[in-house]
C-alpha cells in the first residue's frame, strides 16, 4: 500500500527518473536528477524496499561512521518532490533516483507507476546516457524518443523503433505506455573514449533538453563552469596523444558531414530563438528542443578532465583541428547562419561503438535503445553505455 503522508497537493507534476548502471554512461543521467534535487532542495517522501529489487552481491551496501556510530546505507530507489518556481510559473517535479534493479523489474515499474498515479503525475520523463562515437569537442547529441505516436507528434519527438536488449529505462517506458501514462526518454551520447564519470557536459545537455520539454527554467549553478573545465582537460589529454588527436579529428569530420543538411534556415532560427530565451531568462516552449550542451562544459570541481587512463587507444584518423569556442558558435548562429546545433537524433539511428567500462562481471557487447553498440557495464551503478 502506498502512503503519501506529508506530501502536499502538487501543481502540474512531472516525474523525472534516472537510474545508475547500464543506462547511465558517465553518470550523466543520475547526476542530472541529483542536480535538480540539490538546486531545489528536494524532500524524500518514499523509498523502495531494497530487499525486493536488489542483489546485494551486485550492488553492495556501504558502511560509514556517523558520530562514532556505524551506519549501513542500502542500495535503493528514492522519490523526492521539488517545486520548480520560476516566478511567473510554478510546477512540481517528482524525482526518482536510484540504481537499476537486479530483479522483479515488472513489480519495480508497477510500484513507481503507483506513486505516479497517486500523485497525479501528468508525464514521466526518463533520462539516460549511452556511449557512442561522438567527439567531445562538439555539442552533446540528446535524443528524445517515445513509443506513443500522438506524443511524438505533439512534442516533436522521435517514435522509437528499437528492437533488442533493453534496460530499466526501456522497461519503465513500456510500462508507462501500457498504463496510459505519457512517457518520454531523453538520451545523451557520451564519447566512448572518455567514458569515466563524471561527465558534466552530458549532464548539462540533458538538463537543457529537459528544460525545453517541461517548460521550466532550470538553475545550472556551477555546472557550466564544470563543463568548460572538463572539456579543457580532455582537450589537453588528447593533445598529448597523437593517436587520440587523430581519432577525435576523424569523429569531428564524420559529425560535421552528417550535420551539414541540418544547417537549414529553420534549424538556425530555432537555435537562435532558444539562445534569446535563455538570455532573457524565459523557459523554452514545451515539446521542442535542440541538441543541448553547446557550451564547452567541464569536470566536477572545475579542476580539469579525467586521468590519462580514461583515454583509450582509438583507430587512426587525421590531424585534429583547432577547437571552436562557444562564442564562435553563438556568433555564427546569429550572424553567419552557420554552426547551428542539430536537432536531437533518434537513438535508433546512432552508430557509435561503445567502449568497455566498469570493473565487475559484465556482459558481451550489445545494442541498446539508442541502436548503439555498447560495451561492458560497471558494477553498483558506476555508469556505462546505454
Amino acid at each position: 500500500m502506498i502512503e503519501l503522508e506529508g506530501v502536499p497537493e502538487l501543481i502540474d507534476p512531472v516525474m523525472i527518473c534516472a537510474f545508475e548502471g547500464w543506462n547511465d554512461a558517465g553518470d550523466a543521467a543520475s547526476t542530472a536528477v541529483g542536480h535538480l534535487d540539490r538546486e531545489w532542495k528536494g524532500e524524500v517522501f518514499a523509498s523502495l524496499d531494497a530487499e525486493d529489487y536488489y542483489d546485494f552481491q551486485v550492488n553492495r551496501p556501504t558502511v560509514a561512521l556517523e558520530g562514532g556510530v556505524r551506519k549501513i546505507t542500502w542500495p535503493t530507489t528514492r522519490l523526492s518532490v521539488v517545486r520548480a518556481d520560476t516566478g511567473e510559473k510554478s510546477r512540481d517535479l517528482v524525482l526518482v533516483r536510484g540504481i537499476e534493479p537486479s530483479m522483479r523489474w515488472r513489480s519495480f515499474c508497477n510500484e513507481i507507476l503507483g506513486y505516479a498515479h497517486e500523485l497525479g503525475v501528468e508525464m514521466v520523463v526518463i533520462l539516460g546516457a549511452l556511449l557512442g562515437d561522438t567527439p567531445h569537442t562538439r555539442p552533446v547529441p540528446v535524443s528524445g524518443v517515445t513509443s506513443d505516436p500522438d506524443l511524438a507528434r505533439s512534442l516533436d519527438l522521435e517514435e522509437t523503433r528499437y528492437e533488442g536488449p533493453t534496460g530499466i529505462v526501456g522497461v519503465l517506458q513500456e510500462a508507462c505506455a501500457h498504463a496510459g501514462v505519457p512517457a518520454v526518454s531523453l538520451w545523451a551520447a557520451v564519447p566512448h573514449y572518455v567514458s569515466q564519470p563524471p561527465n558534466p557536459k552530458a549532464t548539462l545537455a540533458l538538463l537543457n533538453r529537459l528544460e525545453d520539454l517541461i517548460s521550466v527554467r532550470i538553475p545550472l549553478g556551477e555546472l557550466t563552469e564544470d563543463s568548460r573545465a572538463w572539456q579543457l582537460g580532455v582537450d589537453q589529454l588528447a593533445a598529448e596523444d597523437s593517436e587520440v588527436a587523430e581519432y577525435v579529428q576523424s569523429l569531428e569530420e564524420a559529425r560535421d558531414t552528417a550535420e551539414l543538411p541540418e544547417a537549414s534556415g529553420e534549424a538556425i532560427a530555432r537555435e537562435f530563438e532558444r539562445y534569446l530565451r535563455r538570455r532573457d531568462g524565459q523557459p523554452g516552449p514545451g515539446g521542442h528542443a535542440t541538441e543541448s550542451g553547446g557550451l564547452a562544459e567541464g569536470r566536477e570541481g572545475g579542476t580539469g578532465g579525467p586521468g590519462a587512463p580514461y583515454l583509450r587507444d582509438p583507430a587512426t584518423g587525421h590531424g585534429r583541428p583547432r577547437r571552436p569556442s562557444p562564442k564562435d558558435e553563438v556568433a555564427n548562429d546569429a550572424e553567419d547562419s552557420g554552426g547551428a546545433e542539430e536537432d536531437a537524433k533518434d537513438p535508433d539511428d546512432a552508430q557509435g561503438t561503445q567502449g568497455t567500462q566498469g570493473s565487475e562481471g559484465q556482459d558481451a557487447s550489445r545494442r541498446d535503445e539508442s541502436g548503439t553498440e555498447r560495451g561492458g557495464e560497471g558494477d553498483e551503478g558506476s555508469g556505462s553505455g546505454r
